[in-house]
């Protein structure tokens, strides 16, 4: 089990389908971090999280705990893995709102960084932003993560256009934090 100060990743198991399906379908939690924003169904989202079990060898998916209470807050992922080349790409979502703005996830990211870099031994780890979401931006860029380049306004929110920011972090980046 992957942990920090206040938070524990561990693997998920068949019964975390209910708690990821409502974070799933919550709209107001996928709408700074899914592109799409489509519902899905109990039996999709179950199917969803047995393939996550059954394990994939180009990702990896932890249930994000809050060390205090055992609570599921979130889920983060290293997805696109890439083996020969040392990378991937990491996904983050705090599904309980009520842990929002608390430091947790910021925690969540420095540790499953951790894990990428001092155990796995990747050297580059990515991911993509959306421009309408500045406190992850700000978060990211605290971490280290440095802005590689833009997918220009395709994202539609509310009818308007954003951008996805595309970021990475080094190995040796990550080491000098």
């Amino acid at each position: 089990m992957l942990s920090g100060e206040r938070v524990r990743f561990r693997k998920m198991v068949k019964d975390d389908a209910y708690i990821y399906h409502k974070w799933r379908n919550d709209l107001e939690v996928m709408f700074s971090t899914s592109p799409t924003l489509d519902l899905y169904s109990i039996e999709e989202t179950k199917h969803f999280v047995e393939n996550i079990i059954l394990g994939s060898s180009n990702s990896k998916s932890y249930i994000i705990e809050d060390n205090e209470t055992n609570k599921p807050i979130g889920i983060t992922s290293l997805v696109n893995i890439d083996v020969k080349n040392r990378n991937a790409e990491l996904i983050i979502d705090i599904g309980e709102k009520s842990y929002w703005g608390k430091g947790l996830g910021t925690e969540a990211v420095r540790t499953i960084l951790e894990y990428a870099f001092l155990e796995l031994n990747f050297h580059r780890i990515s991911l993509r932003v959306f421009s309408l979401n500045p406190k992850a931006i700000h978060i990211y860029t605290k971490l280290g993560f440095k802005q590689e380049g833009v997918s220009r306004q395709s994202l539609y929110r509310n009818g308007e256009w954003h951008d996805i920011i595309n970021m990475s972090i080094l190995k040796d980046e990550y080491l000098e934090i």
